[in-house]
């Protein structure tokens, strides 16, 4: 498997596209204030990174850059917006985040769909905060397996049909079941708008099927900002 490529689930993926810097950049982008620079990560450098962290000072992060490409179900997809939307207001302000999806209005590439296996359906949970509760008995969750299954098919022969009948594609799409969707889009986020994505989607109280993917941006991230991404996380 590629090292900057992670497999999430049956059809998705987190791909590590692009990024700038190393985990001495927020080091550097700090000492600049004093007009000095460190070539080798050290003690010093490592207590000024968890002291940064800390503090709050999270301009010095902000300089770090990484682009990933997803593809992932559109219900997966409209949660991880919000944090782009976050990052112009509120907690976690961060204008360094960017994002392009892939249209439906354009392109005909052949739908993929996230349909639960029996064992993977979850209950309503006694907090409705949480989302969901814990897995119900296979024998429940394989009625509606096969219940999805057959709601995609007839959807699917809609589009194509829509399609044959020369339907433009960006109103035949309305045939197509949208949460379960597959989409692939590509996010850029700076460190700091990463680690406070992965703050919030890491937590056992977000949705499973997001989490599943934050774990995947965090190995990824992992790889080319072990030592900053850690001070980040544990501020």
């Amino acid at each position: 498997m590629d090292k900057l490529k992670i497999t999430v689930g049956e059809h998705g993926y987190v791909l590590l596209k692009d990024w700038m810097g190393t985990d001495l950049s927020p080091v550097n982008d700090a000492k600049v204030s004093f007009d000095k620079e460190s070539t080798v990560m050290g003690d010093r450098e490592k207590r000024l990174l968890t002291y940064l962290a800390d503090h709050q000072h999270t301009s010095p992060f902000r300089h770090s850059m990484l682009k990933f490409e997803v593809y992932a179900p559109l219900m997966v997809a409209r949660q991880w917006w919000k944090h782009v939307i976050g990052c112009e207001h509120g907690e976690g302000y961060d204008r360094m985040t960017a994002w392009n999806e892939s249209s439906r209005r354009y392109i005909t590439e052949e739908p993929t769909f996230l349909i639960p296996k029996a064992h993977e359906w979850r209950s309503v949970p006694e907090n409705r905060k949480q989302g969901s509760g814990d897995n119900l008995d296979p024998s429940i969750g394989g009625k509606y397996s096969e219940a999805l299954h057959k709601h995609v098919a007839e959807s699917l022969k809609l589009y194509e049909q829509a399609l044959e009948d020369q339907i433009c594609p960006e109103q035949a799409r309305l045939f197509l079941p949208a949460y379960g969707l597959y989409v692939r889009w590509v996010w850029t986020g700076s460190l700091q708008a990463v680690s406070h994505f992965l703050k919030l989607r890491l937590d056992d109280g977000a949705q499973k099927e997001i989490r599943d993917f934050a774990e995947a941006v965090e190995a990824l991230t992992k790889e080319k900002f072990p030592l900053a991404l850690e001070a980040l996380l544990n501020a």
